[in-house]
């Protein structure tokens, strides 16, 4: 007999997690078993399953008809690889698809996200024991052991599993990577796998576990399998996915990358869901009009000041829309109100979206892109191009340090350095990413209190049209410094290999001054005058302009007349050779950021928005802080 209630516990379990089953793919018949086991904690998966362990026997002892032997003894674990586990079914009466008991709980033995897996190997009581003893490390010490910890940290690339919050702020929105308990973690890949699994969030406790549940009959003694690369039927997409557990050479596959298909950008265009603007004459304005300004940013309504710039609350009284968010609907806006002003381009996408910024950069350097762009694969559409090249690097003994970037994340939030090719391609199963090469020899800047850094530089890009294309950059630009010695280890050290630290709590934020920056930059590199660097990073920017509106929209940044923009361009500076031999510092475009945090620009440059507003609006560039690139 039920419980008093349960029947509406259930409904409204159901419609919680209805979405979450359905794209899981869990059959309705085990809903209203999964709900009362999550609700009740029930494990009982030791009721039907059982943990063996397998060892290869010699070829003389197979020819005696023994292939086999499952033995209790201890064997290091390597899933999906001569495994030396399996699960198996161990109920005598097997068990049955059609039965809606028979989907069970896995827990979770480790639950991080990437940044904070050392520390919590080092700090948590017992958690490096038991994943040294998952993963078949051995580990008998009670101190933290350094080796330990950077084996289970290079070998839990073979174990970890994923999922993405859908609520909260962009850090908790970063993935979160899991390892299964011992029994979820033995359980191995197959081509044909008996067996279904899902990470699953169950909310009224706050909690993720594991489902898993029967694809077919199995009886007695059969074992218990799943798909690692589940969902993709493409064979060679498969091996790249099986990659980091079993072995296959792909370094024969053609790892150049040339331009997608327009058909790939009209498709970007109609998964962002923007419609392109009519054709609309550009607005000619009286040199006395005043501008009515909306916006929903605190810093413009603070840093214009300008006379013919005046702030309204009321959206559809405005002359120009200033907004934080992103503009989609370009159709409506060009028929009912053609020349209302904004700060946003159609298709900028193709700009500020880290696989768009990589493909379009290849009209100016080819299937290997421009010098000004590392070298960069789409996770998604490039997987077998970029295993190939990572292998063929390797095979050369060649420098094969990567970071791993989401496509629409900023703050170097979700990014990863490693050399780990397991690492790089269990990534795709979380945010779509891009990978692109680290600088490994990056430009230094000396701080006296720590030594040499990495740094970046930002530009701030002012884009006044695209046809003709007319581009500036503001005469003041930032630094971001790291607060330790670069060196190529200790990847997952933050404060040594990034530079953004504004945003982290309790992090020192080193700030100096373009204008001293310059003068001490051209102390430690007499021979490299920061004028002449400027003006190959003004080069690197123009050629990419250039190359993102050469083509019409949704191929490119689309000519409409009312659009303006600004954004931001990180960058570093690298060592390189030219065509002489003679030692060069490269440019490094780094991303396209839109509508760019400028709290530094306002709080040390009273005039910033106001030589924004009057190059943008006011075609007024000549007494503002501004240079012209085009």
């Amino acid at each position: 007999m039920a419980e008093p209630g349960s029947q509406e516990r259930y409904a409204q379990f159901e419609a919680l997690h209805r979405g979450a089953l359905t794209a899981s793919g869990v059959p309705k018949l085990f809903w209203e078993s999964v709900h009362r086991k999550l609700d009740g904690e029930v494990f009982d998966a030791g009721e039907m399953f059982g943990i063996m362990q397998v060892e290869e026997v010699e070829e003389e002892e197979e020819e005696e008809g023994s292939m086999e032997i499952e033995r209790e003894q201890k064997k290091r674990l390597n899933p999906g690889m001569d495994p030396s586990y399996k699960v198996i079914v161990t109920n005598e009466d097997g068990l049955k698809a059609s039965d809606p008991n028979n989907i069970f709980l896995i827990d979770h033995a480790w639950t991080y996200r990437v940044e904070g897996a050392r520390q919590q190997l080092v700090e948590v009581p017992g958690l490096l024991h038991r994943m040294a003893n998952l993963m078949g490390i051995e580990f008998h010490g009670e101190v933290p052991d350094e080796g330990v910890v950077e084996e289970v940290l290079r070998e839990m690339w073979k174990y970890n599993q994923t999922y993405q919050l859908s609520h909260g702020s962009a850090e908790e929105k970063v993935p979160v990577w899991y390892i299964m308990d011992e029994f979820g973690s033995r359980i191995q890949h197959s081509d044909e796998p008996s067996f279904g699994t899902a990470p699953f969030f169950y909310a009224p406790h706050q909690i993720a576990y594991t489902i898993l549940w029967p694809l077919r009959d199995l009886s007695n003694g059969e074992e218990v399998s799943r798909d690692y690369a589940f969902g993709e039927t493409n064979p060679l997409i498969r091996s790249c996915l099986l990659l980091p557990w079993l072995s296959d050479n792909l370094s024969h596959i053609n790892h150049e990358t040339p331009e997608p298909s327009e058909t790939h950008y009209k498709g970007i265009f109609a998964e962002n869901k923007e419609t392109l603007p009519h054709p609309v004459e550009p607005a000619l304005h009286d040199k006395s009009k005043i501008f009515k300004v909306y916006t929903d940013m605190q810093q413009v309504m603070n840093g214009v000041n300008h006379p013919r710039f005046v702030f309204t609350n009321d959206e559809k009284e405005a002359d120009i829309l200033f907004n934080f968010s992103h503009f989609k609907d370009y159709k409506a806006l060009s028929k009912e109100r053609p020349h209302v002003l904004l700060n946003q381009f159609p298709c900028e996408n193709l700009l500020t979206v880290k696989d768009c910024l990589a493909s379009v950069s290849r009209r100016v350097g080819g299937a290997e892109g421009p010098k000004w762009l590392p070298r960069t694969f789409n996770l998604k559409t490039e997987l077998p191009q970029f295993i190939s090249y990572f292998k063929q690097r390797e095979q050369r003994g060649e420098n094969n340090h990567w970071i791993c970037k989401p496509w629409n994340l900023a703050r170097s939030l979700d990014t990863h350095v490693t050399t780990n090719l397991s690492y790089i391609i269990r990534q795709r199963e979380s945010t779509p990413k891009v990978v692109s090469k680290y600088i490994e020899d990056p430009v230094l800047f000396q701080r006296d209190d720590v030594g040499l850094v990495k740094f970046d530089v930002r530009y701030i890009i002012l884009l006044r049209s695209v046809q003709p294309l007319r581009l500036y950059a503001y005469d003041v630009f930032w630094l971001r410094f790291a607060n330790r010695a670069f060196s190529l280890d200790d990847l997952d050290d933050y404060e040594k290999h990034f530079t953004v630290m504004n945003y982290a709590a309790n992090v020192p934020l080193k700030q100096v001054h373009c204008d001293e920056f310059i003068t001490l930059f051209e102390k430690q590199y007499p021979d490299y005058p920061w004028q002449s660097i400027q003006a190959e990073l003004f080069k690197a920017f123009r050629e990419l302009f250039q190359a993102a509106c050469s083509k019409p929209a949704p191929l490119g940044i689309c000519d409409y007349p009312s659009s303006r923009a600004i954004y931001a361009i990180d960058s570093m500076l690298k060592w390189d050779t030219d065509q002489e031999g003679r030692r060069v510092m490269q440019p490094q475009i780094l991303e396209v950021n839109f509508n760019p945090d400028c709290a530094r620009a306002c709080k040390y440059h009273p005039t910033f928005f106001n030589d924004i507003f009057s190059t943008l609006f006011l075609d007024e560039p000549e007494n503002c802080h501004v240079t012209a690139i085009l």
